[in-house]
Formats: structure tokens, C-alpha cells, sequence
């Protein structure tokens, strides 16, 4: 053999004995991450929503990121997912800001208040009309990163087992209604109760209560209430687009390089999404069941219900954020958003709804 061919075949086995020598590949930070959630048990889309969010970060994240769910009073109670995640015992958490109403006046602005901004527009004010950045400011005192992740659309106005055609029929109802709603109804004269949801149909067919209300014609089927009451009245002034949250442990979120802080965003927002899609496709068709197979009466609520219910909750919404500086910037910058929106929808989705019938 020539004396090339042994100085290469040498500088080749060199060069294989030097790869074979190198330092292994680092291994890939796996972070694993607890998830829970105000849901309890297989709550109808919501709980399945929590799972599907886990899901998708797994996988977008090539599994770098794992997530395990826990549904109400599986490791917290629902309505301690906040103070969970704020302490770090889950590194995420879903809810509903209009729980915390304890811990700021500002917090249901991010969920829903009465005659607040529908889905479209909640959407809208927190991508591109500052409501984010003022969401982020206000959950950054207790060590949490909020994003929307979810929404269930505009909700009914509630089951009646009695007509209404002024507000004097309001007086001494007793009504399954929480948070600002029931404040705004006791307001008028009911007699606001709170329960959990699969009380609400017992309560009525007992008539411990003479009516509630709950979300929308799907979880409504579900629940059953078309057996306990004959009218469904209409709009959901109380909740016209909850958005649902996706809250998250600041240390944790810190914690994770920026392609997976991207991952939750970006998962979060597909769930936004896709829920709001997933509310629109299973609420038509329970009501189109709820009228042809249950006979369920729709009826609109009386315009002189709904102004004073409207009047009341504006005055509501003004005492509620009272002295606190931030709330009241929230409230300037949702109102200011929702006249705006009322303005561009006057002369845009009104009368194309109105031109499409």
C-alpha cells in the first residue's frame, strides 16, 4: 500500500476515534407541570377544554413541556385555583376571573359584567385595545400571567317558571343567579341565590328557587332544566362573553425558555378560539332540540325589564371599582372600548344580521 493511502486511512481513524470520543448530546430540559382547575368532575366543554389546552402544549412542545390536569377538589378546591397557582402548588391553573372578585374590583372586567362586551368584542379589547396589558398589570401583584383561553359566547337570561312583562314580576323572585348578575336582580327586588350547578334543577322542581339561570341551550339540555321550567327567556345580559382564563405561576413561566413561553401563549389562544367555535355549533343545535322535541318557549325579555336591569348595573359597575385606582382605569378603558364598538356594530353586524332576516 502506498504511504498516502496509510497516512489517509490513518487520519480516518483518527477522525472516528475522536466522534466516537466526543461528549454525549445534552439532554433536553423536560419541564412537568401541574394544571387545575374550577371544574369539576366531566363539566360539560369546559372540563374537556382544561384537558385539550394539556394536550396541545404537550404536544406543540415536542413534550418538553408536560402538563397534568386536575378538575375541582382533585388537589385544590374550585375556587382556590388562584391562590394555588399564586402560590406556586400548580404552575397553571383554568378559571374565571369573576371569581376574584375578592382579590380586586377589576377582576370581572376580564371575564364578563352585566351588559359588558361580547365575545367579538372581549376578544378585540384584550388583543388590541389595551384591556391585556391592564389584565397583566392587575395579576402581576399576585404573581400570575393571565391569558384568555376560552370563551362560551352570550348566555341566556335564565329559566322562568312564570312570565315576566314588568319589573314588579321581579319582586320576591327567588333566582339561581351569582356574582354581579345577582347583585344587579336583588337590586330590583329578587332574591338572589347561589348554587352549583347540579343543584340548580332539584332546587326548582322543589321550588326552593322559582328560577335560574345557567349558560346557554347546550349545558342547559344537559342540566335538564327544560323539565323543571317553561320559559327561557333571552339575552344573557348578566353574561354576554365570558372569556375563561388560562392563569399561570410567574416563577414558572419565567422559568421557561422563549420558544415555550410562545407554546402557552399561542395553545391558549387556539383554545380561545375553538371554544367560542365549540359553544356556537352545540348551542344551535340543543335549541333547535329544546324547541321542536322539548317545546321550550324563547321569549326576549320586555324592554322595560331590560332597561332597568341596564340602568342598575351601571350603577353597579360605578360603585364597584369605587376609590381603586386600577379598577377604575379598567372600567374607563372597557367603557370607552364598548362605546366604540357599539358605533362600529350600529352601522356593521346589526343590520347585516337585521338585512340577513
Amino acid at each position: 500500500m502506498k504511504r498516502r493511502h496509510l497516512l489517509a486511512s490513518a487520519g480516518a481513524a483518527a477522525t472516528l476515534a475522536a466522534c466516537s470520543k466526543r461528549a454525549p448530546e445534552p439532554a433536553v430540559a423536560v419541564h412537568n407541570w401541574k394544571l387545575v382547575t374550577s371544574w369539576q368532575g366531566q363539566f360539560p366543554v369546559l372540563a374537556a377544554a382544561a384537558e385539550r389546552l394539556a394536550e396541545q402544549i404537550g404536544i406543540a412542545s415536542a413534550g418538553r413541556l408536560r402538563v397534568q390536569v386536575f378538575a375541582g377538589n382533585e388537589l385544590v378546591a374550585p375556587f382556590e385555583v388562584f391562590d394555588a397557582v399564586a402560590s406556586g402548588k400548580a404552575e397553571m391553573g383554568h378559571s374565571a376571573a369573576y371569581f376574584w372578585r375578592s382579590k380586586s374590583p377589576a377582576a370581572p372586567f376580564f371575564c364578563a359584567v352585566p351588559f359588558g362586551l361580547n365575545a367579538q368584542e372581549m376578544n378585540a379589547w384584550l388583543q388590541h385595545g389595551g384591556g391585556m396589558s391592564l389584565w397583566r398589570e392587575l395579576y402581576a401583584r399576585f404573581n400570575l400571567v393571565p391569558f384568555a383561553a376560552g370563551n362560551t359566547g352570550v348566555q341566556m337570561a335564565g329559566w322562568f317558571n312564570r312570565e315576566l312583562t314588568s319589573v314588579a314580576d321581579l319582586k320576591g323572585l327567588k333566582m339561581r343567579i351569582p356574582g354581579l348578575g345577582g347583585e344587579v336582580m336583588s337590586r330590583l327586588g329578587a332574591q338572589a341565590v347561589n348554587l352549583p350547578g347540579a343543584e340548580i334543577a332539584s332546587a326548582m322542581q322543589s321550588g326552593a328557587i322559582d328560577a335560574c339561570e345557567w349558560l346557554g341551550p347546550h349545558n342547559d339540555e344537559i342540566f335538564g332544566l327544560f323539565r323543571v321550567a317553561k320559559y327561557c327567556y333571552y339575552p344573557g345580559w348578566q353574561e354576554p362573553g365570558p372569556t375563561l382564563e388560562c392563569i399561570v405561576n410567574q416563577q414558572a413561566f419565567d422559568s421557561l425558555p422563549a420558544d415555550l413561553q410562545a407554546v402557552v401563549e399561542l395553545c391558549c389562544r387556539a383554545l380561545n378560539d375553538d371554544m367560542l367555535a365549540e359553544f356556537t355549533a352545540r348551542n344551535q343545535r340543543a335549541l333547535k332540540d329544546l324547541r321542536e322535541e322539548h317545546h321550550v318557549e324563547f321569549r326576549r325579555l320586555p324592554d322595560s325589564i331590560l332597561a332597568a336591569l341596564r340602568e342598575t348595573s351601571e350603577l353597579l359597575l360605578r360603585e364597584l371599582v369605587g376609590d381603586d385606582g386600577l379598577a377604575r382605569r379598567v372600567l374607563e378603558s372597557f367603557s370607552a372600548f364598548r362605546d366604540q364598538s357599539r358605533a362600529w356594530h350600529a352601522i356593521s353586524e346589526i343590520p347585516y344580521y337585521e338585512a340577513r332576516e
